[in-house]
């Protein structure tokens, strides 16, 4: 942190500060695999038991990803015969089925290999299919679709490599909130349409309750927010030692992110790194209002390791200035405070329109914490709509932390070419003069 700004009697510290790191929950496999044999989408053994340790097999994958898309009536009046010859009769129907919808695909042309262990691989390129998105097409290679799938937000935990029934269980359960690919609904809604799920089962586990806890903020939205580092030279560009770190989220799956403008102030290049530990370069600064503490970026969707994406996770955009936004209202944060990954935090709407000299515009003033390294996060409502962006906090108070309203974003022009990250730091350099 370089910088630090004064407002009124108490000085206002600016979040400007470094790496992400998270790591899945204990437990998580048994409560994923109770809210499914809740749900009736899987069942226990005569114990109640759902052997959750036990290597999950290829044929239960298909299995489920036939009950997951709500398509087991479908799987057992389709008439279509793959041609493997190593089926169990018990899953026979449902390897079929996706094998004819382009989900699965055998070890050759006869041979499925349906005990086969399953890896997160070719769960999540299955997975992928299903929700709509194509390898053919280009959305996600074979080789990282448990990346890709990690990157938008589909998994909440990075998997790599075998999988267990428990892992498996808990992709499923993860996957019930992510939408389809042509905006039809979540898979949950879907599976509600279909008759097949009980609305009242899925409302008693918290599933269509709009407002969010902070688990279901960090599972829905955590990747939807990155660290940026940025570089005041080239030398420390090239040698990919940041001279600040600060935060960003993306809020279109085509890579446009805000952040605040003074994360990127003096800066010549900058990068955006994921939850998945990738790093995408910033390429243009679409918006920019020093007065209002606001930048709208480009991220480049091809990663420093030249590997591109079709897409990335983003936050929904919701005015902050219309109010719908009350004093006493949940917020939540996440951010990259001191530079040590992104987290989580939640708090109360202490004001709506906090006076502050520094900025143009009135601020959201909350108590969910952040700290440095924290500027340009996304400051969250209840339902998980971005209202602000997290840009400082009174030194001297407690709990006392500045969000800039995101409503400059909702009516910014980002259609033009914008500039890049040199052109805005010598545009600035002459209006400073």
């Amino acid at each position: 942190m370089k910088t630090k700004l004064f407002a009124l009697l108490c000085a206002l510290a600016l979040l400007v500060s470094a790496v992400p790191a998270v790591s899945a929950l204990e437990g998580e496999a048994t409560r994923s695999a109770d809210i499914l044999s809740t749900l009736g989408l899987i069942q226990g053994n005569t114990a109640g038991e759902y052997d959750l340790d036990a290597p999950a097999t290829r044929a239960q994958a298909a299995v489920m990803l036939v009950r997951l898309a709500g398509a087991q009536a479908d799987a057992a009046a389709d008439i279509w015969i793959g041609g493997y010859l190593d089926l169990p009769a018990w899953a026979a129907d449902s390897i079929d089925y996706a094998a004819h919808q382009g989900w699965v695909t055998g070890v050759t042309p006869v041979k499925y290999n349906p005990n086969g262990q399953l890896d997160a691989g070719s769960w999540f390129a299955s997975l992928l299919r299903m929700l709509g998105y194509s390898d053919q097409d280009g959305d996600f290679t074979l080789d990282y679709a448990a990346i890709f799938a990690r990157r938008i937000g589909l998994s909440t935990v990075l998997f790599d490599g075998p999988m267990t029934r428990g892992d498996l269980f808990q992709s499923i359960r993860d996957a019930l909130a992510f939408p389809y690919k042509d905006g039809s609904g979540t898979v949950l809604d879907r599976l509600l349409e279909k008759g097949l799920v009980s609305r009242a089962t899925a409302n008693a586990l918290g599933l269509l309750t709009p407002e969010l806890s902070a688990r279901q903020i960090a599972d829905r939205h955590l990747a939807a927010v990155f660290c940026l580092n940025s570089y005041r030279t080239q030398k420390a560009a090239n040698a990919g030692d940041a001279d600040a770190q600060a935060s960003g989220f993306f809020i279109t799956a085509g890579g446009i992110a805000v952040t605040n403008y003074h994360s990127i102030d003096g800066a010549i290049a900058a990068s955006a790194e994921l939850v998945t530990g990738e790093s995408y370069p910033v390429e243009r600064v679409l918006y920019y209002d020093a007065g209002i503490d606001i930048a709208v970026i480009q991220v480049s969707r091809t990663a420093a390791g030249h590997r591109s994406t079709s897409a990335f996770a983003c936050l929904e955009v919701a005015p902050s200035g219309t109010g719908d936004v009350r004093v006493g209202d949940t917020v939540y944060t996440i951010s990259n405070p001191l530079g040590l990954g992104l987290a989580v935090s939640s708090g109360v709407i202490s004001d709506t329109a906090r006076q502050v000299a520094r900025y143009d515009l009135p601020c959201l003033m909350d108590t969910a914490d952040i700290s440095q390294g924290s500027s340009g996060g996304a400051l969250l409502n209840a339902y998980g709509q971005v209202i602000g962006v997290t840009s400082g906090a009174y030194s001297y108070g407690n709990n006392m932390y500045l969000a800039v309203p995101i409503d400059p974003v909702l009516s910014a022009d980002l259609s033009g070419e914008g500039w890049t990250l040199k052109e805005v730091r010598d545009i600035m350099v002459q209006y400073k003069d």
